[in-house]
């Protein structure tokens, strides 16, 4: 761990409502792909901490999955990952979506946020979305429903006011260490980037109730000839009919996931990947405590 006189460093939250666009802004403060991004709610399960490094500031951010009203115990996992990180940072991005604006969600953050001591922030994001003279009525619903530091407008996906936010930020952290190494941009393994990806890609092409009941299990990952690697995953599922849509009519479906997929392995990667999936059903895993275990999502990381 190094340390510099001056040098600051500090752990940031990301809280909001499923789909607000906080694994879109990850990606933009970090610069690549760390967190996977859908139009689907609830998107991101685990806590995903991506890290930027400047020659003054290491800013960790800790990406959380969207709060929202549990259905099963993968549910409530989530929403207890999103609210652990409240009390354990330096300050707290609570990020809303421009054009959906109030909702009943975002009282439920805000009651929590109100035993928060560290600075808080409302980001307004999606801003690309809407009149600007939408914007100043979002600023005055929400500027007396907690003790802000201060209100910032962004748009995540166009990059508008980021670097602004960034800079705001550094402001607010405390002088500290330097966590991780400055090419450093994530603290979590290869392994669970992969599985995320391949992920995205059923968000992506399915439908309904498919994307939220699969989990990615990557069973090897292996150099070949030439370099190339050979990673080897399972994609799990909860029913028989999902299993078949999944694969679809003569693997079409599942082809098209792990071209996609592979595309993107190959950028995290940097070198030439041969994927190869497989389609298992585990029934109702999203309730069962071992099954949740064995997929990553343990009660004690939060």
């Amino acid at each position: 761990m190094e340390t510099n006189h001056h040098f600051k460093s500090g752990f940031i939250t990301i809280i909001g409502r499923p789909n607000v666009g906080k694994s879109t802004f990850m990606n933009r403060v970090i610069g690549q792909k760390i967190a996977i991004m859908s139009d689907k709610a609830q998107t991101t399960r685990n806590k995903i901490q991506g890290v930027l490094t400047t020659d003054d500031a290491q800013l960790i951010f800790i990406d959380t999955p969207g709060i929202h009203k549990p259905k099963h115990r993968l549910g409530d996992f989530m929403v207890n990952v999103a609210e652990g990180t409240l009390n354990e940072v330096d300050a707290v991005l609570f990020m809303i979506n421009a054009k959906e604006g109030y909702g009943k969600g975002d009282q439920y953050i805000l009651d929590r946020l109100q035993k928060i001591n560290s600075p808080i922030f409302l980001i307004i994001n999606k801003i690309d979305l809407i009149h600007p003279d939408e914007l100043f009525l979002l600023i005055d619903q929400y500027k007396d429903k907690c003790k802000f530091e201060e209100i910032i407008p962004i748009s995540a996906l166009e990059g508008n006011n980021v670097n602004h936010l960034v800079e705001v930020l550094k402001s607010h952290l405390p002088e500290g260490p330097q966590y991780y190494p400055k090419d450093q941009v994530t603290d979590h393994p290869e392994r669970f980037i992969i599985s995320e990806l391949i992920r995205e890609k059923v968000l992506h092409l399915t439908k309904e109730e498919v994307p939220h009941s699969i989990a990615v299990a990557i069973e090897n990952i292996e150099k070949r000839e030439q370099e190339k690697l050979l990673v080897q995953a399972t994609i799990i599922t909860e029913r028989s009919t999902q299993k078949g849509i999944l694969i679809g009519k003569q693997g079409s479906m599942l082809k098209n996931i792990g071209r996609n997929a592979r595309k993107d392995i190959e950028a995290l990667l940097g070198s030439k990947v041969y994927l190869e999936l497989w389609v298992k059903v585990k029934k109702d895993w999203r309730n069962r405590q071992s099954q949740l275990h064995e997929f990553g999502y343990r009660s004690d990381d939060y």
